[in-house]
């Protein structure tokens, strides 16, 4: 009797994650190829007039522009951790919807309360993603551990480096990517009924 080896294939197992990751790839390199200029009109979100309708744009895109491929490899290697697990866990329309809120609040916030600051990239949506990814454990009247330290580790840690450190990062869109990923993790598994 003999066997036949079935030759392994590559699937598109994550079509919200992956086309969210490819999509960062195509405008980062946009980005760089056109010295920023690209990312500065369209995928960062920065205080502009409410009359300009990119500024409404751009309080979604900005999170699919990088400042380089450092920026984007970083983030990119959460969101393709993460993403298909909680892709798989609360499907793809939920995941977009998760991604479209962080993108929201998060350049909401930084449009109303940091004027001076321009923000660009998927930091926000990764912080959603790794507080939202310690749910998972979650069951009904218990709170596990891993999510208290995952919170404390990485809320803390930003809250600690946006008082003390003075560089380009957006600590604002880490600690807000947070909280949006506990709040959608906690209607999502302990606030149903």
């Amino acid at each position: 009797m003999s066997y036949k080896k079935k030759t392994p294939i590559i699937t598109f197992n994550s079509p919200i994650v992956l086309g969210f990751v490819i999509a960062c790839f195509v405008v980062t390199l946009f980005g760089i190829f056109s010295g920023g200029r690209i990312t500065h009109l369209l995928f960062m979100t920065y205080r502009s007039s409410l009359k300009n309708p990119l500024t409404y744009l751009r309080f979604f895109t900005y999170v699919l522009g990088h400042s380089g491929w450092e920026h984007f490899a970083g983030n990119a290697s959460y969101l393709l951790l993460l993403g298909p697990m909680l892709e798989e866990k609360y499907g793809p329309v939920m995941l977009g919807r998760i991604i479209l809120i962080t993108a929201l609040v998060t350049s909401l916030i930084n449009y109303i309360f940091f004027p001076n600051v321009a923000m660009c990239g998927a930091s926000g949506i990764v912080f959603a993603f790794i507080i939202l990814a310690s749910f998972t454990g979650f069951k009904d009247g218990e709170i596990p551990l891993t999510f208290i330290l995952v919170a404390v580790l990485y809320i803390g840690q930003q809250i600690i480096e946006g008082i003390t450190i003075t560089d380009n990062v957006s600590n604002m869109s880490h600690i807000i990517g947070g909280v949006v990923g506990a709040i959608v993790g906690y209607r999502l598994n302990i606030g149903k009924k």
